[in-house]
């Protein structure tokens, strides 16, 4: 990148002549903005296109409230449309973001005295969710869908210990917002709908970018 003297800026914000540019620096300077321009380009599309589908569907879902003279209440949900042939489906779908609060630690010493005072009764199957349950991530997150899993296990016999760690992890659970998600689905030459690999949950549009 050039200031307003056509002098170069380097990657420490310092200011180099032009003429102590060499050409192969100049060379990969103009492939990389070219992709740049290209790539901005495409993301601004994608995220109208983004922008539009949700429209779109929002559009036919109040058509149908319409249709049966009904209220569209409360937050919006998860709903699909398919094509009439079956190999195209469009469908929105809205996951909460859920954060765990100090109950999460009261439930994971809970299972652990459990697991001390049933020792060899626990099923291997149990033992392998406990472990990976409570481990975080590197933001120091759990994992929301192993916590799910191990709140539907039953064990046997019953123990109080256990269902006062459930009752925890449930205690600990703060909806803190939801994000929608839009997918497209095709059929594949097996008619197996399969969906399309774009990238539309984190799609944005820049300012100040040329329309691809």
């Amino acid at each position: 990148m050039t200031d307003q003297t056509h002098n170069w800026i380097d990657a420490k914000g310092r200011s180099v002549p032009d003429h102590l540019i060499s050409d192969m620096d100049r060379d990969i300077e103009e492939v990389v903005r070219s992709i740049e321009g290209h790539a901005v380009a495409l993301m601004n599309q994608i995220a109208r296109f983004r922008g539009h589908s949700f429209d779109d569907v929002n559009l036919l879902t109040d058509l149908l409230y319409d249709k049966y003279e009904a209220k569209r209440g409360g937050a919006k949900g998860n709903v699909s449309f398919t094509s009439y042939d079956g190999k195209v489906k469009v469908e929105i779908r809205v996951q909460d973001r859920v954060h765990f609060g100090a109950e999460l630690q009261v439930a994971k010493d809970l299972l652990g005295e459990y697991l001390e005072e049933v020792s060899d009764g626990v099923p291997d199957v149990v033992k392998a969710l406990l472990n990976h349950a409570f481990k975080v991530d590197e933001q120091g997150r759990v994992n929301r869908e192993q916590m799910y899993a191990l709140r539907r296990l039953k064990v046997d016999p019953p123990h109080s210990k256990w269902d006062r760690a459930m009752d925890a992890i449930a205690d600990s659970m703060r909806v803190i917002g939801s994000k929608e998600y839009f997918q497209i689905s095709v059929a594949d030459e097996h008619g197996r709908l399969r969906a399309l690999p774009i990238n539309l949950a984190n799609a944005y549009e820049t300012e100040g970018a040329a329309d691809g």
